[in-house]
């Protein structure tokens, strides 16, 4: 069983170092579209003790068509100073992490709406200009990949990921290998579904926490504070509420039951904010999928282990597979 230790602030070397490999670690970085997460990743990412070190966060710096250039400077300007706040720590490799479209053999940002590069080279800019090996992939396949190898799916071998916060992103595992499709594999929430009314519609556009307010606002005229308020007033019997919370459900596991059918998937980790309501999500969304499932086997349904630093460590496993394995080649 691995032990995760999340240890922001922290500088000098851990009292167990010599146990976890010494002093070398991966400097991490999650980008998102508001802030970007910084830390240091510290042990056996293969197995055993991790530990995440010094986690800081900073603004996304946005510059449109200019974005890549401006994330890669700040990720230099970065490493730079935590190398020298941590002159006892080896600095063997960076993993980075972004959402969009990713391809991660060509360590390219194929297209993020959100952050405006299209066809960026992040690995080829990075790895030059820091001189160490650069671990590249997108932020929830990444985060996926980490609950896989030491956290929630440890063991298993055909998983879905679902991250449900303002939207739903997902990363899926068959056979015990993550499905990559090209960096478009794992778009889960643009899946579409029934819609309550007939037709169809995109699963996030329901079943994420974001559409549970909006939904739920649209329907009564009174603005909630996020979809836990809806969640706590279904439970007191409001109709509008309870009618919003089914119909997130209902999207949720059309997609589900369509994974367990195609794909053979036999855990769900539920992570982001929704899965935080426990039972009161985990519960009717198996009852829901067992409804639309036949002879298939039921998932079982985990909580997902390692948080909001999963993608910092998923990052982490990528960069030091491929300094181990020798893949990523570092300029002289």
């Amino acid at each position: 069983m691995n032990t995760l230790t999340n240890r922001p602030g922290q500088s000098g070397t851990p009292a167990d170092a010599s146990a976890q490999g010494g002093s070398d670690v991966v400097l991490a970085f999650d980008i998102g579209g508001t802030d970007m997460k910084v830390g240091m990743v510290h042990g056996q990412l293969g197995g055993g003790n991790v530990e995440v070190l010094d986690i800081q966060r900073h603004p996304t710096p946005l510059d449109g068509a200019r974005s890549g250039e401006s994330v890669c400077s700040r990720i230099v300007e970065l490493t730079g100073e935590y190398r020298a706040a941590h002159p006892e720590l080896h600095i063997t490799a960076v993993g980075v992490t972004v959402p969009g479209i990713v391809d991660e053999d060509a360590g390219i940002g194929v297209y993020s709406a959100n952050l405006g590069w299209k066809d960026f080279p992040f690995t080829a800019t990075l790895t030059e200009a820091l001189g160490v090996p650069v671990g590249f992939g997108h932020d929830v396949s990444m985060a996926g990949e980490a609950e896989f190898r030491l956290g929630a799916a440890v063991g298993k071998t055909d998983v879905l990921i679902l991250v449900i916060g303002t939207g739903i992103a997902g990363a899926v595992l068959c056979d015990g290998r993550r499905v990559v499709g090209g960096g478009y594999a794992g778009e889960i929430g643009h899946a579409m579904v029934p819609a309550p009314g007939g037709g169809m519609a995109i699963m996030e556009s329901l079943g994420s926490a974001g559409a549970i307010a909006r939904r739920y606002t649209e329907a009564t005229g009174t603005a909630v504070a996020g979809a836990r308020q809806v969640l706590e007033l279904a439970a007191t019997g409001d109709e509008a509420a309870a009618t919003v919370y089914s119909d997130a459900i209902n999207a949720l596991a059309f997609s589900v039951a369509q994974c367990v059918s195609i794909l053979g998937t036999e855990t769900v980790v539920l992570g982001g904010g929704l899965s935080m309501a426990g039972d009161t999500l985990f519960e009717p969304l198996a009852a829901r999928v067992d409804e639309l499932l036949t002879f298939h086997r039921r998932p079982e349904y985990v909580h997902a282990a390692l948080g909001e630093n999963a993608g910092l460590i998923g990052s982490a496993l990528k960069a030091r597979s491929l300094r181990e394995s020798g893949t990523l080649e570092v300029p002289a």
